[in-house]
């Protein structure tokens, strides 16, 4: 049988050791011996002896906060020996390592794929954002040693904050965490209407300090809203949450 599709590119990836890789650009492979934490509903296929556990919103009493979020986050503790491959509607795969040295990592929930155990996170109000928008009050903030792995819809930008820097908060999808954040209206940086046309909502995030903001080319609406910009049922974390 020939066909491109089992040209070396397709093939599996070949992992030296256990731990998250890319398989391609759009899936992850988890080369398994232990356990790690999965968005739920993001496997798309698995090989060996592989156990499954749904976390759900009381799993991790961490990532509860229901009294600040109104929210659980639904995970899955996905261990044994074997190989796991997770996607998320085909959108963009990036690996990110962390370090002792006090590295923090601020991420948008719904651009959480996997982490491994050794990495300690909770969820955080963003900070500057008040009350102003519906949109990504509350995010995950990822520190210690270890490796997360990332989602983005389309290439994005990583932008060195050297100077102010303005994102639109549904396309900011991580950020260092040492990062001073806030939100303006849009019509006081004189834009009138032309930022958050997806929500209705005339806002941008800036940042100050020192360190990156990771900016998708996609304005990804927050959870609750319609494509047609209408409220509908959910919350304000938009996120490890099933769509």
């Amino acid at each position: 049988m020939r066909s491109d599709l089992f040209a070396p590119s397709h093939q599996e990836t070949q992992a030296a050791k256990p731990g998250l890789v890319l398989q391609n650009s759009k899936m992850l492979k988890i080369a398994l011996a232990g356990e790690v934490l999965v968005r739920q509903g993001s496997m798309v296929a698995y090989q060996g002896d592989v156990q499954f556990k749904a976390l759900g919103s009381g799993g991790i009493k961490k990532f509860l906060k229901k009294a600040l979020t109104g929210e659980g986050i639904p995970l899955m503790k996905v261990s044994g020996q074997g190989d796991v491959f997770v996607a998320d509607q085909a959108n963009d795969v990036h690996l990110i390592d962390l370090d002792a040295s006090g590295d923090a990592l601020t991420v948008n929930g719904r651009n959480v794929l996997a982490f491994e155990p050794t990495l300690s996170y909770d969820i955080h109000r963003v900070e500057g954002a008040g009350m102003l928008s519906s949109a990504g009050l509350f995010n995950c903030v990822f520190s210690g040693q270890g490796r997360i792995a990332i989602t983005s819809k389309g290439t994005p930008v990583v932008l060195n904050v050297d100077q102010p820097t303005y994102a639109d908060p549904q396309a900011a999808v991580a950020w260092s965490a040492a990062l001073r954040t806030g939100f303006q209206r849009a019509d006081q940086l004189g834009l009138g209407t032309l930022l958050g046309r997806s929500t209705g909502e005339g806002f941008t995030m800036s940042f100050a300090g020192q360190g990156f903001v990771i900016v998708q080319p996609s304005e990804e609406l927050p959870e609750g809203m319609g494509d047609d910009g209408d409220e509908e049922s959910g919350g304000l974390l938009g996120g490890l949450m099933g769509r």
